[in-house]
C-alpha cells in the first residue's frame, strides 16, 4: 500500500490542484494508495477537502500578515508547534511521499518530509514561484511546473514542464454550443463575453459591468454570462433588477463552466494559475484583468507570460471599468486575431498535467 501526503491551502488555487492530483492517484493506483491531506486550521481546505471524500489533518500554522498586526507576534509559535506535528503526522501516516502545493499550508509537512528523508514533490502553479515553493524546492526530489524558465527559481535539474492539475475535463471541442446558449437563455444571433472573477467575486469586474449596463443598455452588441461571485450576488442582483438588461444571464456562481466555455466567444476574466491552465485547453480568446492584490503580483505575471506569446490581452484592473470590455469587442471584429490566439493558447495547453505529476510521483516514491 502507497501512502502519500498531499498538502497546500488558503485558496482554491491550492486546494483543488492538490484534489486533482488525489484523483489521478486514485485512477492509478486504485486500492493501492491511502492519501491523507493536510491544511491550515480554520482555512477552507479543511471544509472542501473532506467534502470531497478525503481525510485532512489541520495545522496550526499562520501566515505573516502584511499590515502591522499583534497576530504576526504569534506566528513563530505556530510555526514550531506545526514543524512538530507535521513529524508526528508524516511518521504515524508512514508516508512514502509528501506533496505540496504551495501556500504556508504547505510548508511545515514539506520541511519535516525532507528532514526525515521521505521524498517531496512540489507543484508550482504560477509563472513567478511563490516563496515558500522556492524555500523548500533546495531538497525538494521533483519540482512540477505549468510555465518554462523557471530555471531562475528552482534547481535546473529536478524541474518536470506539467502543467496545472484541474479538475474535469476541459477541451477545446467542448460542450455542444446550442445547448450551452440554451442553458444560459441566450440566442445564436450576438456573440458572447464570458465575464468570471472567481468564486468569491471581483469588485472590478462587477463594476465594468455595471458601466457597460448602463452605457450600452438594450443596445449592447454582445450578451453576456456574468458570474458575480457570492460577496456581490445581492448587490449586483439589485442593479440589474433597477436596469434590466436583454442577454446578460448573471448568477454568484457558474456550475456548468464547461458550458459558459462552449457559449463564450471572448472570455474577460482574472488570470489566477487554475483560470490560465482551463483558458488554454478550451482555447478561448481572452482578454485579463490581474488582480493586484495577490503575492508577489503572480496573476500579472502569469497574464504577461501568455500575452507574450499571443495568447491574450491584458488590461490593468485601474483600467477594467472602461476598457476591458472594449478590447472584448475589439477581438469580437477580428476573427483572425481571435484565430491566431486561440492557436497560441492551445499550443500552451497540458491536458494530462495531473497524470504527469503522479509519474513523477511514483518516480521518487521511497
Amino acid at each position: 500500500m502507497k501512502k502519500i501526503i498531499l498538502s497546500g491551502g488558503g485558496t482554491g488555487g491550492h486546494i483543488y490542484p492538490a484534489v486533482a492530483v488525489a484523483e489521478a492517484l486514485k485512477r492509478r493506483f486504485d486500492d493501492d494508495v491511502e492519501l491523507l491531506f493536510v491544511g491550515a486550521e480554520g482555512k477552507m481546505e479543511m471544509e472542501k477537502v473532506p467534502a470531497l471524500g478525503y481525510r485532512i489533518v489541520g495545522l496550526p500554522i499562520a501566515g505573516l500578515q502584511r499590515r502591522m498586526d499583534w497576530h504576526n507576534l504569534l506566528v513563530p509559535l505556530k510555526v514550531v508547534k506545526s514543524l512538530r506535528q507535521a513529524r508526528c503526522v508524516i511518521r504515524d501516516f508512514g508516508a512514502d511521499a509528501v506533496v505540496g502545493f504551495g501556500g504556508y499550508a504547505s510548508a511545515p509537512v514539506l520541511w519535516a518530509a525532507q528532514r526525515m528523508g521521505v521524498p517531496t514533490v512540489i507543484q508550482e502553479q504560477n509563472s513567478y514561484a511563490g516563496v515558500t515553493n522556492k524555500i523548500l524546492a533546495r531538497r525538494a526530489s521533483r519540482i512540477c511546473t505549468a510555465y518554462e524558465g523557471m530555471e531562475r527559481f528552482f534547481p535546473a535539474d529536478r524541474i518536470v514542464l506539467t502543467g496545472n492539475p484541474l479538475r474535469g475535463r476541459f477541451s477545446k471541442e467542448g460542450a455542444d454550443r446550442a445547448a450551452a446558449l440554451k442553458y444560459y437563455s441566450l440566442t445564436a444571433d450576438r456573440p458572447v463575453v464570458l465575464v468570471v472573477g472567481g468564486s468569491l467575486g471581483t469588485r472590478s469586474l462587477n463594476e465594468m459591468m455595471k458601466a457597460w449596463i448602463l452605457e450600452k443598455g438594450d443596445a449592447s452588441p454582445v450578451q453576456v454570462i456574468w458570474q458575480t461571485g457570492k460577496y456581490y450576488e445581492r448587490e449586483m442582483k439589485a442593479f440589474l433588477a433597477a436596469h434590466p438588461a436583454a442577454g446578460i444571464w448573471q448568477g454568484a456562481f457558474i456550475d456548468r463552466m464547461d458550458y459558459a466555455y462552449a457559449a463564450a466567444d471572448v472570455v474577460v476574466s482574472r488570470s489566477g494559475a487554475g483560470t490560465v491552465s482551463e483558458l488554454c485547453l478550451v482555447a478561448k480568446p481572452v482578454v485579463f484583468v490581474p488582480s493586484p492584490n495577490v503575492a508577489e503580483d503572480h496573476q500579472t505575471k502569469n497574464a504577461r507570460a501568455l500575452e507574450a506569446k499571443g495568447a491574450a490581452v491584458v488590461v490593468p484592473d485601474a483600467e477594467c471599468r472602461t476598457t476591458a470590455m472594449r478590447r472584448a469587442c475589439e477581438l469580437l471584429e477580428d476573427p483572425a486575431r481571435r484565430e491566431r490566439m486561440s492557436r497560441s493558447l492551445e499550443a500552451l495547453a497540458r491536458p494530462h498535467a495531473a497524470e504527469d505529476i503522479v509519474n513523477e510521483i511514483a518516480k521518487v516514491m521511497k
